[in-house]
């Protein structure tokens, strides 16, 4: 009997004590209800990036105008960038990350009280909330997107945030209007494995607030790290090859 009491699982036992939302978060995190569960949130991230591709875009003049007015820096336009201090950029780059964050907690916790039945809305915002955050810091270290080529390499950093590895070859054989919903596939493929694993725990009710607030901050300070990375990067290498273009020697006349 001791035996049988040992082989019979926690859901059965919550069952009986009558504990039906933690059967319910039980079956949940089972693998067979989180295969489920990834393919449902998978077509959430995959619709609400979308959405935020074709209505969230925020505009590259009136937001130079408010670096130069918020940080006091002497870029007129945004190769002017390439002048400024690195460690400046970085320093409004983490600013810029640290207000997102914050955005996406207030975010959270809010939607986060309806438990997994508002997971579909904080989804929206949350990638609406992301996207602005990465067109931002690629302006802040001197990138626009006002051609289809720069706003595909937007879309590089934005996977680059995700985790994903967009290879150049994919980006030159494909028109941005092909290119970005396979990016925005590769984003919701990598990002639903990992909500799903996090956001389980939003079934637990009066908790569920606080942890939505901690997922979003979570998400958006990871991604937009890693989304600085990439920026940084590339910031770096265009000022190396604008330096070594400056100090190379003219060409010879020939003779």
């Amino acid at each position: 009997m001791l035996a049988q009491e040992r082989r019979e699982s926690f859901t059965t036992r919550a069952l009986r004590s009558g504990h039906a939302l933690i059967l319910e978060y039980d079956n949940m995190t089972d693998p067979t209800r989180k295969s489920w569960m990834r393919r449902g949130v998978e077509g959430a991230v995959r619709s609400a990036f979308m959405k935020a591709y074709s209505t969230v875009k925020v505009n590259p003049e009136k937001y130079l105008d408010h670096l130069r007015m918020a940080y006091n820096l002497p870029a007129s336009t945004y190769e002017g960038m390439y002048s400024v201090d690195p460690g400046t950029l970085d320093h409004i780059a983490e600013q810029t990350i640290r207000a997102h964050a914050r955005l996406a907690t207030v975010e959270g916790a809010g939607l986060g009280l309806g438990g997994m039945f508002t997971m579909l809305p904080d989804l929206g915002i949350l990638a609406a909330i992301t996207l602005r955050m990465i067109q931002k810091l690629s302006l802040i270290y001197g990138f626009p997107y006002n051609t289809e080529e720069e706003e595909a390499e937007l879309w590089v950093a934005a996977a680059s945030a995700a985790g994903v590895d967009i290879s150049r070859e994919l980006l030159e054989k494909q028109f941005v209007s092909k290119f970005v919903p396979r990016v925005i596939q590769r984003i919701a493929v990598s990002a639903s494995a990992e909500i799903v694993e996090k956001w389980t725990a939003r079934l637990i009710p009066l908790v569920s607030s606080a942890i939505g607030a901690g997922l979003n901050h979570y998400f958006v300070k990871v991604w937009g790290e890693r989304a600085m990375g990439h920026f940084r990067q590339k910031h770096l290498q265009m000022r190396s090859q604008q330096v070594n273009s400056k100090v190379r020697p003219p060409a010879l006349p020939a003779s």
